[in-house]
């Protein structure tokens, strides 16, 4: 399995370069509401596919929906996505915490909140609909890609296959997420990939490309 890692690591290296650059970009040029809007995406990922949620946040966006729509009115647009008529809610509460008179302050706030870690903590307290793998995957998604691990199905999966984990937990509490976090990073470091690829690349060995 260490291996498979190293093999797909050197043969698809740009592949993983060029879309943590994507990630990087996102935060260097992107504006509050682009920040946002890879938030509003990551609401909506839990228990539904990444496509489709991307997909009806694409809609959102292009009909005005998203930053000024009504919960009613961004419900009309999540019949791809499970619970949405929480999800729904999650996006309005979402919204209004980083409305300040009128304009998205997003970016500034989370600079303010420290390190990577520290940022995902406030996420995960104050962003309803939002846990840790969904906060990691957040701000993977706009830049801080160095530390934090996206502990998904298909990651814990292959974690268990390249025995950095025992077993695939039935449940994930704080502790065993961070926990497993932990392991994830020593096995980075033990395989000379750093963890900003080492998740690319088993998402990569799952799916053959590279998403969201």
């Amino acid at each position: 399995m260490r291996d498979t890692i190293l093999k797909i690591y050197k043969d698809e290296h740009d592949i993983f370069i060029n879309r943590i650059e994507d990630f990087k970009n996102k935060w260097k040029f992107g504006t509050d509401k682009d920040i946002f809007i890879e938030l509003a995406f990551c609401v909506l990922t839990p228990q539904s596919k990444a496509r489709s949620a991307w997909s009806a946040i694409e809609k959102m966006v292009g009909n005005d929906i998203l930053f000024n729509g009504t919960a009613e009115e961004i419900n009309e647009y999540l019949n791809v996505v499970r619970f949405r008529n929480r999800k729904s809610e999650y996006l309005v509460l979402a919204r209004e915490q980083f409305l300040k008179k009128g304009e998205f302050k997003i970016k500034q706030f989370l600079l303010n909140l420290g390190n990577d870690y520290e940022k995902r903590e406030w996420i995960v307290k104050n962003i309803k609909g939002i846990g840790y793998k969904e906060a990691g995957h957040f701000l993977r998604n706009v830049g801080f890609v160095e530390n934090l691990a996206i502990l998904d199905r298909h990651i814990l999966k292959n974690l268990n296959l390249s025995g950095v984990i025992d077993e695939v937990p039935k449940s994930m509490t704080k502790k065993i997420y961070l926990d497993i976090e932990e392991k994830m990073v020593k096995f980075s470091k033990e395989i000379g990939v750093p963890m900003e690829y080492l998740d690319l690349i088993l998402w990569y060995k799952e799916a053959g490309e590279v998403f969201k």
